[in-house]
C-alpha cells in the first residue's frame, strides 16, 4: 500500500509537473527575444484539450489533482502563447500576410485575437454543457475530444522542424518533459483507479 505522503507528492507532482515542463522554453524564447522554432500550435492544442477537459470533470468528478493540472496548464499556455506572439519571428506568416489557413486561424497578429477565440470557445461549450450536459454519451465525447486533441501534442512541433530542416529554437528539456511526464503518469494512475478518458500529460 502507498503511504498517504507519498500519494499526496504524487498528486502534487501530476498537478505543477506538467506546466513547468514548458519553464525552459519561456525563458529561452524571453533571452532571445525570438519564438523561432518553436510551434505556437502547441499552445493551441494545449489551451484547447485542457479548457475541455474542464467542462469534461463537471460531468465526470476525476481527481482534484488532474483538473489542477489543467486549470495550471492553461495559465502556463497563455503566458507562453503572449510571449510567442511577441515576439514571432520577423519573416512570419502572420507578418507577411501569407498564411493558408482558413481565417488564418491560430496566426492571428495579436494576442486579444487569440483570447477572443479561446472565449468564444469557452462560451460554446457552455451552451454544449448545459443543453446536453446530463448525457452519459456527451460527457464521454467530451474526454474523448480532450484526449484525443492533446495525444497530437507533437504533432505541431514535428511539422515545424520538418519546414525548417532544424531543431532550431525548440528546446531539449520540453521533449523530454514530454517523454518523462508520460512515464509518471503511467506510473501514477497504474496505483490509482480514474477514468480512462482524463489521461493526460
Amino acid at each position: 500500500m502507498i503511504p498517504p505522503w507519498l500519494s499526496t507528492l504524487a498528486s502534487t507532482g501530476m498537478a505543477i509537473g506538467p506546466p513547468l515542463v514548458y519553464v525552459d522554453q519561456t525563458v529561452s524564447i524571453i533571452k532571445k527575444k525570438d519564438s523561432t522554432g518553436f510551434s505556437r500550435d502547441i499552445c493551441a492544442v494545449l489551451l484547447l484539450a485542457n479548457i475541455t477537459r474542464c467542462f469534461f470533470w463537471l460531468g465526470e468528478r476525476f481527481e482534484f489533482a488532474l483538473l489542477m493540472q489543467s486549470i495550471l496548464m492553461i495559465l502556463c499556455q497563455l503566458a507562453l502563447l503572449y510571449i510567442c506572439v511577441r515576439y514571432r519571428p520577423r519573416l512570419s506568416s502572420e507578418n507577411l500576410g501569407s498564411s493558408s489557413r482558413p481565417l488564418s486561424f491560430w496566426q492571428w497578429t495579436t494576442y486579444s485575437q487569440h483570447i477572443e477565440f479561446l472565449a468564444g470557445y469557452i462560451v460554446f461549450l457552455t451552451i454544449l454543457v448545459l443543453i446536453f450536459g446530463r448525457l452519459d454519451a456527451f460527457i464521454w465525447l467530451l474526454g474523448f475530444f480532450a484526449l484525443g486533441l492533446e495525444s497530437t501534442l507533437p504533432l505541431p512541433q514535428f511539422i515545424s522542424n520538418y519546414k525548417q530542416k532544424s531543431l532550431y529554437g525548440f528546446r531539449a528539456s520540453t521533449l523530454v518533459g514530454w517523454v518523462g511526464g508520460d512515464f509518471f503518469k503511467y506510473g501514477h494512475l497504474s496505483n490509482h483507479v480514474y477514468p480512462a478518458k482524463v489521461e493526460s500529460l
